[in-house]
């Protein structure tokens, strides 16, 4: 189901509205679709480099409205649609812990979901069902999802095809390595 999901996710890249459809996807991954809108601006952008920041912008707009519906799924219908949302994710059984230091790390864990391969949609649902101020959850959104759509496409602007490849296996990996060495930055600076 998953490869087919993608396959078509692909073909959208190739329509004549593929900005609607990235803004489709961006839209709905942020809350319950499991293929990111990397897949749709990688095809997009190399087809087109001119347009590699309209695209970028479209999947950050789209993205963190999309998240706004994931935070208020936690925040409104958590019991009805993101309880089994996140149990078919495999992340029901760590929901109570998690809600009591979600809080406290509320801001990194919004930055570490929407630049790593984390399911960003988890967080969005979290972060309304443990109450996040929405302040911060929409400023970090905007800045997480800008950091991995911009960064995505301005290597692709910048280099385009060779890139790909290691967008697509590695970039992921990247961002998390980044964010393990910024906490570990803030770690040592709090308690050494």
């Amino acid at each position: 189901m998953l490869r087919s999901l993608y396959d078509w996710t692909i073909r959208l890249a190739e329509h004549p509205h593929a900005l609607w459809a990235l803004a489709f996807v961006a839209f709905i991954e942020s809350s319950v679709f499991p293929i990111p809108p990397d897949v749709l601006m990688i095809p997009m952008i190399l087809a087109r480099p001119s347009r590699a920041w309209l695209i970028a912008t479209v999947a950050l707009v789209s993205s963190v409205l999309g998240g706004l519906l994931g935070y208020a799924i936690g925040a409104f219908f958590y019991e009805s649609l993101g309880q089994p949302i996140l149990e078919a994710m495999g992340k029901a059984h760590a929901m109570e812990e998690f809600n009591t230091r979600f809080n406290d790390f509320g801001f990194w864990a919004v930055l570490a979901a929407g630049v790593t391969p984390f399911p960003y949609k988890v967080i969005t649902i979290m972060s309304g069902w443990t109450g996040m101020p929405l302040g911060t959850f929409i400023a970090t959104s905007i800045l997480a999802r800008a950091l991995r759509f911009f960064m995505v496409a301005g290597l692709l602007w910048g280099f385009g095809e060779p890139i790909r490849d290691f967008i697509e296996k590695r970039l992921g990996l990247m961002f998390t390595l980044f964010i393990i060495l910024l906490f570990g930055g803030f770690f040592v600076v709090k308690y050494l």
